[in-house]
């Protein structure tokens, strides 16, 4: 006799009740067949009584030997993400040159990019080190909830900081006594505060939900579209608050940066000396490659999920990782390049290290 392929315990429940059903996670790459193993299990129990609580996370389907090896350079994403962001953070806090509106606005982008990270790592990591597929109700619906939450409060964060450089280049004289540091971290509390607060109401949702449709998310972490595609209950108010957020919140960033920029452009063409245009432009150039960073892959992502139907899966996984990787990898590279005064704080503390 062939020995028969290990299986794992899927938890579910049935009218209420928690149930134990026996569910091979080897064989779960694909939708369709995840969806006729539970068919033939359970073929007598009606689709509204049934609900799961547990959820699959996705690698890289049909790449799972590899998965070792695709980790490698995920893992250095994440790696220099972590370390260049906590250094900013440090940066921002030790160097008193460093203690300016601007470099504050740089330290709560930092933070959020850390969180941003967080976020993702553990999941993602688990199944590309571990195939560590399976993620309960609850935690789930806290990563997205968090994930969720650092997107918003990044586009909050680079909307803010358009408006820093809006007052610096047009109000200079006014600018210290307008940006102070107390401002400025209430008005990074106040951001925080707000994203949390947008993303809470689908997030209880979220729980109380019935999911009985079988499957597997979409990526190696959970998101909000995700899971309600799973679900069998009423997800219309879900559906609608989160199109209604991300056209108020994230379109409105948008929005506003740009017309920030238009009155930049504006300021910085009236002004007579050539020299002068172009030094008050680079104080510029760092955050429109932080908004790049951020919203081309947004929106790739959101194009990707809305019109590539028939698109390999590995299109949208890439996409995916892509879209949570890229910001934080890049934030702090960027501005440790373009800006002159991080530059020279990184040099300083290198060279300090280097005399001890």
């Amino acid at each position: 006799m062939p020995q028969q392929p290990a299986a794992d315990w899927w938890p579910m429940r049935v009218g209420g009740l928690k149930l134990t059903g026996l569910l091979t996670f080897k064989h779960v790459a694909t939708f369709p067949r995840v969806n006729r193993a539970l068919k033939l299990r359970m073929p007598t129990l009606p689709s509204a009584n049934l609900s799961f609580s547990t959820f699959l996370l996705t690698g890289f389907p049909g790449l799972e030997w590899a998965h070792h090896w695709l980790s490698l350079p995920i893992f250095v994403g994440y790696l220099i993400a972590l370390v260049g962001n906590a250094t900013i953070l440090h940066l921002v806090r030790t160097d008193p040159a460093l203690h300016q509106p601007m470099y504050y606005f740089l330290a709560i982008l930092a933070a959020t990019d850390l969180g941003l990270c967080m976020s993702t790592l553990p999941s993602v990591l688990g199944v590309l080190w571990f195939d560590a597929r399976a993620v309960g109700l609850v935690p789930c619906v806290l990563q997205q909830h968090f994930l969720h939450s650092f997107s918003f409060m990044e586009s909050a964060v680079l909307f803010a900081m358009s408006l820093d450089s809006l007052v610096a280049i047009r109000f200079p004289l006014r600018y210290a006594s307008l940006l102070t540091g107390p401002r400025v971290a209430l008005a990074g509390v106040v951001l925080g505060m707000r994203s949390a607060a947008i993303t809470a109401a689908p997030s209880v949702n979220l729980l109380k939900f019935d999911y009985c449709h079988p499957g597997a998310l979409s990526h190696a972490y959970c998101l909000h579209q995700d899971m309600i595609r799973l679900a069998c209950s009423d997800t219309r108010f879900n559906r609608l608050y989160g199109l209604c957020i991300i056209m108020l919140a994230m379109g409105s960033d948008v929005l506003f940066i740009l017309l920030s920029y238009a009155i930049i452009l504006r300021t910085v063409l009236a002004i007579a000396s050539a020299g002068e245009r172009l030094k008050a432009l680079n104080t510029c150039v760092s955050h429109t490659l932080a908004v790049l960073c951020f919203y081309v892959p947004v929106l790739g992502l959101s194009i990707v999920h809305r019109f590539g139907h028939h698109t390999s899966s590995l299109v949208h996984i890439l996409m995916g990782t892509v879209s949570v990787l890229f910001p934080p990898l890049m934030n702090p590279v960027i501005y440790s390049i373009k800006t002159q005064q991080i530059r020279r704080a990184i040099l300083k503390v290198i060279s300090l290290g280097k005399i001890k």
